[in-house]
């Protein structure tokens, strides 16, 4: 754990924010400290949240308080938050961002695999908001999940990073009707192909990254841009946000046409320049 000193009044607002190191959680905590917010930030590569700190503290002149953190343990999550707690006193938004994906077929996946990919992206968001959802009660403020179109419209190779998608919404949706009365603003997030580490991150056959993005990252959103989007939906407090035209779209014929959707989504992935999996013809 570390602080990076606070030179402001210490009346900001608190957000924090999981997977911070880079592209949208990075971004995140960037448009967050423009907003005047302290901010904790968590992730595994510690030397780069370091160097994102320093960063904001600079030129933002806000609080930033930072931890080395795995979101896939129950303890780390409890100690994360618990130290937020112990600094700021508060919390008033929690982003979970972090997430890692997946290019394989579920036939080629390693179950260990699969679980790496839900306990990151589904049982981290649970365990962070348990831990501060007292605190956000308490304050009337916002949980949020940088979701995906994958969790509301399913594609190939990417089993496990689905079934974690369509988890937490469940979860939030489940948890923002048992807060009906309560102030609590409940938020899923789900950007378009966004440039960012997500690709090249993504758990292939054998467990090992894919390394490099079949997709053309300078074609895709930027991480400021599904920042700038997300303040916007705490400030307004909308439930849902779908960033792109192509996912709206994703989003009803799945619900309308699935049928058709199915084949739509299969000879698109089809065409994917990609070496960790083949669809059969």
């Amino acid at each position: 754990m570390a602080k990076i000193e606070d030179k402001n009044n210490g009346s900001n607002k608190v957000a924090v924010i999981t997977g911070a190191s880079s592209g949208i959680g990075s971004a995140l905590a960037i448009e967050f400290a423009k907003n005047n917010y302290n901010i904790a930030i968590c992730a595994r590569r510690i030397g780069r949240l370091m160097s994102l700190g320093r960063e904001i503290n600079e030129t933002y002149n806000v609080d930033v308080f930072v931890s080395q953190s795995d979101i896939s343990s129950k303890q780390s999550c409890e100690n994360f938050i618990n130290k937020t707690i112990e600094h700021y006193g508060k919390i008033d938004v929690l982003v979970n961002n972090a997430g890692i994906s997946q290019r394989a077929l579920f036939n080629d996946l390693d179950l260990e695999d699969f679980q790496k990919i839900i306990d990151t992206n589904y049982w981290g968001t649970v365990y962070c908001t348990k831990f501060a959802l007292p605190y956000l009660l308490k304050s009337k403020g916002s949980v949020v999940a940088i979701s995906s179109i994958s969790g509301f419209s399913p594609l190939p190779g990417r089993t496990g990073y689905c079934s974690s998608k369509y988890a937490i919404h469940g979860f939030l949706e489940s948890l923002r009707i048992e807060n009906l009365k309560t102030g609590l603003h409940v938020m899923i997030v789900a950007p378009g192909f966004t440039a960012s580490e997500i690709r090249e991150k993504a758990v292939v056959a054998g467990g090992k990254e894919q390394g490099t993005s079949p997709r053309d990252e300078a074609k895709m959103m930027t991480p400021e841009r599904v920042a700038e989007k997300v303040l916007r939906g705490i400030r307004i407090r909308k439930r849902t946000i779908i960033m792109t035209p192509m996912g709206i779209a994703a989003v009803w014929l799945t619900r309308l046409l699935p049928e058709l959707m199915d084949r739509i989504i299969y000879y698109h992935l089809k065409k994917e320049d990609n070496e960790n999996y083949k669809l059969l013809k």
